[in-house]
């Protein structure tokens, strides 16, 4: 693979976790406001897709790898 799409394979990936983080950090933050904020849960749905849609673009980077 070349190494510029492996670089950016690898920096999708730390995006990826990133968005996870965030997600599971705006949930934390809820519960510990003690609200069930429907802002919130809205918010947390739409990181959580943004983090599958960049892990999708890993996964396609990576099918070179495979073949």
């Amino acid at each position: 693979m070349d190494a510029a799409v492996e670089d950016l394979r690898d920096r999708l990936s730390g995006i990826a976790e990133e968005l996870a983080d965030l997600a599971l950090e705006r949930l934390r933050a809820a519960v510990d406001e003690g609200t069930a904020s429907p802002t919130a849960a809205a918010e947390e749905r739409r990181l959580t897709r943004a983090r599958r849609a960049v892990e999708k673009a890993v996964a396609v980077l990576s099918e070179g790898d495979r073949g």
